[in-house]
C-alpha cells in the first residue's frame, strides 16, 4: 500500500508571488523578494563564506527540480542550479491574506484561511491594556517587558537582565499574527510559561491572533542568552478538517514530525515527533524505515526561518539548506517503491531582504516517486488533494489533484 510523505522547508520560498506588492517588511514591499535565488547569487558572488564555501551545493533538491521551480516561479537567475529535473516539479500560489506558519500550513494541508488575522500595531506598547492586564494577572507578576514589535533574540539580549530581576515576562510580537512571551526556562520555570500561554490563547484566539507563542531561554546577562527547543505554539484549530483528519477518518496511521502537532492542535495526529532539525532528520528518516503501509507523514523542518532568515544571515540559511540537501538525500534512497515524498514550503524568508520578517513568495514543489515532467504553477491547496489521490482516500477541500 502506498504512503506519503508530505516535508516542509520552512520558508524555502522561490520568488515571484504575484500579490507581494500587497505584503511588507516594514514600508517596504515583498516585490522582488527571492529567499532560494537570492542566496544562491549571494553564494554564486562569494558573499556567504561563513562555515561554507563556494556556490550553493544542493544536488538532491536541484535534481528533483528545485533550480527549475525558481525559474518556473519568478525567471531569477539561480547560479549553480537548474539542471535537467529526475523528478515531478512545480511551484505553488498562496490565496490566504497572510504569509505566516499558520495560513502556509493550513492551506497545503487543504483548508484556506476564511478570516484576516489580527495584527498588532508596530507602536510601543503594541498590547491593548487589558490583554496586558491579563497577562499581569495570570502569571502574578506586576508588569510585563517589551510590548512592542521585536527579533525575539534581540529582545532577550534587551530585557533578559531585567526579566531576571523582576520576574516581567517578556512579551512582543511582530508583522505575524503572533503574541509571543519570552521567559527565563529556570528562573520563571518552563512549566508556569506554558501554562501562562495557554490561559492567554482563548482570549487571543478570540481576536482572531494566530499564534500564543512560548519563548523559553536559558543563560546569564554575562554569557548571553540562547532559546531553547522547549518552544511551544498554542495555534487557533484549522476551521475545517484538514489533510491529517482526511487520512486519520480513512482509518491511515498519521505521523506528525515537528512544529506540526502544535501548529494543527494535534487535529488528525496520532504519533508525533519533535526536536531540533537534526533530531527530526531522524526521525522522519525513521519513518521512512518504519512507519506503516498506507499512513502519512506531514514533517516541518523549522530552522531555515528561526535561525536564519529572521536574522537574515545568509550564509547561515545557505548551510542549512547544504545540510538539508545532503540529509534528505539519504531518505530519498530509502523510500519504497510505491511511496510518495513531496517537498514544499509555507511562505518565504529571504535573509537578503530588508526587516525580519517573511516574505510573502510562491513556493516549490518536489515530488519524488511519481515519475518526471513539470505540474506547472498549482496552489497550495492542490498538494493536499494531490497527497489524498495517491494515498486513495477521499479530499475534503476546494484543491485538485495535479497527479
Amino acid at each position: 500500500m502506498t504512503r506519503a510523505f508530505l516535508v516542509v522547508m520552512d520558508s524555502v520560498g522561490i520568488g515571484g508571488a504575484s500579490d507581494a506588492h500587497a505584503f511588507f517588511n516594514g514600508k517596504t514591499p515583498d516585490t522582488g523578494a527571492n529567499t532560494v535565488a537570492h542566496i544562491a547569487q549571494a553564494c554564486a558572488n562569494g558573499l556567504a563564506e561563513e562555515g561554507r564555501t563556494g556556490p550553493l551545493n544542493v544536488p538532491h533538491l536541484d535534481a528533483l527540480g528545485l533550480g527549475a521551480a525558481v525559474g518556473l516561479a519568478s525567471r531569477d537567475a539561480t547560479p549553480g542550479l537548474g539542471v535537467e529535473p529526475t523528478g515531478l516539479w512545480g511551484c505553488a500560489q498562496e490565496h490566504s491574506l497572510g504569509k505566516d506558519t499558520p495560513s502556509g500550513h493550513w492551506e497545503l494541508a487543504g483548508v484556506p484561511v476564511p478570516w484576516e488575522w489580527h495584527y498588532f500595531p508596530d507602536t510601543t506598547p503594541a498590547f491593548p491594556s487589558e490583554l496586558t492586564q491579563a497577562v499581569i494577572s495570570h502569571a502574578g507578576v506586576s508588569g510585563v517587558l517589551g510590548d512592542c514589535h521585536a527579533s525575539g533574540t534581540a529582545i532577550i539580549t534587551q530585557f533578559g537582565a531585567e526579566h531576571m530581576q523582576s520576574g516581567k515576562p517578556i512579551c512582543y510580537t511582530s508583522a505575524d499574527s503572533v503574541f509571543q512571551v519570552a521567559a527565563h526556562e529556570e528562573m520563571f520555570g518552563l512549566t508556569r510559561l506554558l501554562d501562562l500561554c495557554k490561559a492567554l490563547a482563548p482570549r487571543l484566539h478570540a481576536m482572531k491572533v494566530g499564534r500564543v507563542i512560548a519563548r523559553p531561554f536559558v543563560g546569564t546577562p554575562e554569557e548571553g542568552f540562547t532559546r531553547t527547543i522547549n518552544r511551544k505554539d498554542f495555534a487557533i484549530a484549522p476551521p475545517a478538517p484538514i489533510l491529517t483528519n482526511w487520512a486519520q477518518d480513512a482509518g491511515r496511521k498519521v505521523y506528525g514530525v515537528g512544529k506540526i502537532g502544535d501548529i494543527f492542535t494535534m487535529q488528525g495526529i496520532d504519533d508525533l515527533r519533535k526536536g531540533s532539525d537534526a533530531t527530526l532528520m531522524q526521525h522522519l528518516q525513521d519513518l521512512v524505515r518504519d512507519a506503516e503501509d498506507g499512513s502519512l507523514t506531514f514533517a516541518n523542518f523549522a530552522e531555515f526561518d528561526s535561525l536564519f532568515g529572521h536574522r537574515r544571515d545568509i550564509s547561515g540559511y545557505a548551510r542549512a539548506l547544504e545540510w538539508f540537501d545532503t540529509a534528505i538525500g539519504g531518505v530519498l534512497k530509502n523510500l519504497k517503491p510505491e511511496d510518495m515524498l513531496v517537498l514544499s514550503a509555507d511562505h518565504g524568508n529571504d535573509p537578503s531582504w530588508v526587516g525580519s520578517d517573511h516574505t510573502r513568495e510562491q513556493v516549490p514543489v518536489l515530488i519524488a516517486g511519481r515519475g518526471t515532467g513539470s505540474i506547472g504553477k498549482v496552489n497550495f491547496v492542490d498538494i493536499a488533494t494531490s497527497v489524498a489521490h495517491h494515498l486513495n482516500i477521499p479530499a475534503q477541500g476546494p484543491g485538485r489533484s495535479f497527479l
